[in-house]
């Protein structure tokens, strides 16, 4: 469609000025097209209207512009709102956008599909198709900031890697994106709004500690016992089990002194117990960080896992408390339309009625009780 012309937006500052330099152009040039870019929500280079004509035609004819655009919505009766974003190839991702109180947070995707196996997750169904590229996930956040002021009126706060995919195995483009969207040419947001979500990549988490954009750290952990872990994320033995994992955010604590945050989906007979609890307690004390114990969300046909009533899930919460540890319980938010945690599953038909995202078996999970 495009022919030989390039995605302009895959051009960092150095390569933009480079294009120009080599056109002969000045260099405040490259400066204006960066901030059409990231800043104006240029389409096309007909809206570049600062630029002579001439040069405009000169670089649609060499370059074009991309968007990933929000093209379906549906509203949560608690007032989430779940996007099908369209990519520049057809292919879609869901994200969405939660308010409360005092923010509003988008939740945003990393992954066309998902490399993970995780036993509970409807994402985890998909195969991986691609990682979204760098400018695809800023575009995402740019729709959340525009629907943020269009319904509730206020801006978008907050941003959480949380949606489709494994945000840590597609970490060129996410350390890029974070880069663009808390740049002051960029979007301008503070890293300390931005949370970046992982199963739990050792090396990656690493990396992330060692170039740390100073944004936030939250592990889905959901049991910090290896054997439970592993049959609910198979990726936990793949990389090195729960001795891995817990050296890795060891490193990230030295490295940028910053709290982890560990996500745990308490399910019924699984991993609420008292073993699970003193665990979880053992962890959470040699690494300095929060627990978010969260509500099981059904998704697809997963009628192996339950959540525990919530007298259980204070229980174990007071658990945590009682032994020094700081724990909420985060209620889920957009259970209705499939927003919640584990429910994004992009169920879109491509023109011959064929699932855009190819489904993938996942074994099941093995020692629920169910009853």
């Amino acid at each position: 469609m495009n022919g030989e012309r390039q995605n302009i937006k895959l051009l960092d500052k150095p390569a933009l000025e480079e294009v120009f330099r080599q056109m002969g152009q000045p260099a405040f040039r490259a400066k204006q097209v960066w901030d059409w870019l990231w800043n104006k929500g240029a389409e096309s280079f007909e809206d570049m209207t600062n630029l002579p004509k001439s040069l405009r035609q000169i670089l649609a004819e060499r370059f074009y512009i991309p968007q990933a655009s929000f093209t379906e919505t549906r509203k949560s009766a608690d007032g989430t709102l779940k996007n099908a974003v369209l990519l520049p190839d057809g292919m879609l991702v869901e994200s969405v956008l939660i308010p409360d109180k005092k923010r509003v947070t988008a939740c945003i995707s990393a992954q066309v599909g998902c490399s993970l196996d995780c036993r509970f997750c409807a994402t985890a169904r998909l195969k991986r198709v691609r990682n979204l590229t760098y400018d695809e996930i800023v575009d995402q956040v740019k729709e959340a900031e525009a629907q943020s002021r269009e319904n509730y009126g206020r801006p978008l706060t907050n941003i959480v890697f949380m949606g489709m995919g494994e945000p840590l195995l597609n970490y060129d483009n996410v350390r890029k994106a974070i880069e663009i969207i808390t740049s002051p040419d960029g979007l301008g947001y503070s890293p300390r709004r931005i949370t970046v979500s992982t199963a739990g990549i050792p090396k990656m988490i690493k990396r992330l500690a060692d170039e740390w954009p100073r944004v936030k750290l939250a592990v889905s952990l959901h049991s910090a016992i290896d054997d439970t872990r592993t049959r609910l994320m198979p990726v936990n033995a793949r990389t090195g089990g729960l001795r891995a994992l817990t050296e890795a955010l060891e490193y990230w604590y030295r490295k940028t002194k910053d709290p982890v945050t560990f996500e745990y989906i308490l399910f019924k007979g699984i991993n609420d117990d008292e073993r699970h609890a003193k665990a979880l307690i053992k962890l959470a004390r040699r690494i300095p960080s929060k627990v978010n114990l969260i509500e099981y969300n059904p998704a697809d046909s997963f009628d192996e896992f339950r959540s525990p009533d919530r007298e259980s899930t204070e229980r174990f919460r007071q658990r945590l408390k009682d032994a020094g540890i700081v724990a909420t319980v985060r209620r889920s938010r957009g259970q209705d339309i499939e927003a919640a945690c584990g429910q994004l599953a992009a169920r879109y038909e491509d023109a011959e009625g064929l699932p855009k995202i190819p489904l993938k078996k996942i074994s099941p999970f093995k020692g629920a009780k169910t009853s």
